[in-house]
């Protein structure tokens, strides 16, 4: 029986791209690499603030036949981690496995983190900017991206990121933590 993993991002349309492969691969390096990887889209989360109303009164019931649930918001320039806590006890109440994982500052940064040559800022200005997704990824995806493909080429950009996925653990510390975590959490 493989493990059934349910991804909770902000928007599934374009996250979802970017989540997928990264999930899959984390799995794979926790040592589950036929983990089925789903990511939400029905009910479709529309912003953090959706998600979180979303896990607390439906998915929670709706998916509790799952291993494990992932909640990978942007963090948006805030410290999530006091709500984190707050939905990963209630999670645990309720009898399902949630891990909470703010990207620093948006999902995008986490692919960015591989194509630093690419970029025309500094990674450490990239990783800080709050409006990264605007402010560089916008840019970034428009030459690098393939707008005719879905999700406009973040599946394979996204895949080139993983190819040096011990460099995006070191450039994306919260990354590293979360493996960590799924590692302690399936034993």
């Amino acid at each position: 029986m493989s493990l059934k993993v349910l991804v909770i991002p902000e928007d599934p349309v374009n996250n979802g791209f970017i989540l997928q492969p990264l999930v899959k691969r984390m799995l794979a390096e926790c040592g589950r690499p036929k983990a089925k990887v789903t990511i939400l889209g029905r009910p479709r989360p529309q912003g953090y603030d959706h998600a979180k109303v979303l896990l607390r009164t439906q998915l929670f019931e709706e998916f509790g036949f799952m291993d494990l649930f992932l909640f990978l918001p942007d963090g948006d320039g805030k410290d999530r981690s006091a709500e984190f806590q707050a939905l990963e006890k209630e999670a645990e109440r309720r009898g399902v496995r949630l891990l909470c994982c703010a990207a620093i500052q948006e999902v995008e940064t986490w692919l960015l983190a591989g194509h630093g040559g690419r970029l025309e800022r500094r990674w450490q200005d990239v990783r800080s900017d709050v409006s990264v997704k605007e402010n560089v990824f916008a840019s970034f995806l428009a030459r690098y991206g393939n707008s005719k493909a879905p999700g406009e080429g973040r599946d394979l950009l996204m895949a080139k990121t993983l190819r040096g996925y011990g460099s995006l653990l070191r450039r994306c510390p919260e990354l590293a933590e979360l493996e960590r975590r799924i590692r302690e959490t399936l034993g």
